[in-house]
């Protein structure tokens, strides 16, 4: 079988091909949200609103209507919620997300524990990828679409707001709606992705990519190319993974996503680990071979003596 016929069979089963536009769309959005998420400092705020949706879904379930709209509803509840309890108290921010996801979470556990169904309910943990259907696929994009073209429209102000808040009130900004507008998308974003690999590794698209591409390069403007690149093309190696080994399609995307990483942390030129050393090394053979000159070496003085 050549390397083609690779990977042209899966793509004969419609299934594979819904798993696949559903797991790029959801990898460049997350991706896209990621690099703000990296640079703010946001990255618990995504976990907590990733695993906060979970009774929403269940309630859904249960009242017989689209998951998204339950998830929405309480991705927003939980933003509001760690808003309020740290806007209203001494608690800090950290302690309120740790606070409102766990509750809501264990919510979902016990919501799901009590739930007669002949539906296997832990696929919303867990992720179903391979059952996505034509509708769940247009709500997706639907939802993505929605999504990035608010990031698109207002990426300028975002990216102010991430770097300086102070000179984003100043240039007549709002730093409290831009706050709650990328929470509000990453409520969205999470129900996006949560169909992929579900509630348990939402968090891990939202964050691996915008961190990839931090340490590739130091222009946030190239971050948002590179992140969605990388999350896309790790989304498709995961996928096409699951169907030859049989197993998880969304955690072996996320383990991709994970693996590119590893591979970027260690060997990145400016940032890797190993990268660094590299380059250090090879600096210090150029100046052995070629030692820096004198600004003044070369030159002949009046004498006709030439510096040494």
């Amino acid at each position: 079988m050549t390397v083609l016929d690779l990977l042209l069979e899966p793509l004969g089963y419609d299934f594979m091909v819904r798993a696949l536009l559903t797991t790029v769309i959801a990898a460049v959005v997350c991706a896209l949200l990621s690099c703000w998420l990296v640079l703010i400092g946001w990255s618990l705020m995504g976990d907590g609103v990733s695993h906060a949706v979970l009774p929403g879904v269940v309630i859904a379930y249960i009242l017989g209507i689209p998951f998204a709209i339950g998830a929405l509803v309480f991705g927003l509840l939980a933003v509001a919620l760690i808003g309020a309890i740290r806007g209203t108290s001494p608690i800090k921010e950290d302690a309120a997300i740790g606070i409102v996801f766990t509750t809501l979470f264990a919510t979902g556990l016990v919501l799901i524990s009590v739930t007669p169904s002949q539906t296997d309910l832990n696929h919303i943990i867990f992720g179903n990828v391979l059952g996505v259907s034509t509708a769940n696929l247009v709500q997706i994009g639907t939802l993505a679409a929605l999504a990035l073209a608010v990031l698109v429209l207002k990426r300028r102000d975002l990216t102010l707001y991430a770097f300086d808040r102070t000179h984003a009130h100043a240039v007549g900004l709002s730093p409290r709606f831009l706050g709650a507008l990328l929470l509000g998308l990453l409520a969205l974003t999470a129900v996006v992705a949560l169909q992929v690999v579900g509630v348990v590794l939402v968090v891990a698209m939202l964050i691996i990519p915008g961190a990839t591409a931090y340490l590739l390069t130091d222009r946030f403007g190239r971050m948002l190319v590179i992140a969605p690149l990388v999350s896309a093309l790790s989304s498709v190696v995961g996928i096409y993974l699951s169907y030859w080994v049989d197993a998880a399609s969304g955690g072996l995307v996320v383990v991709v996503q994970g693996a590119v990483f590893a591979v970027v942390y260690l060997f990145s030129p400016r940032h890797g680990l190993i990268g660094r050393r590299l380059h250090a090394r090879r600096r210090r053979r150029a100046d052995v071979v070629d030692p820096p000159r004198r600004p003044d070496a070369g030159r002949s003085d009046r004498y006709g003596a030439t510096d040494t």
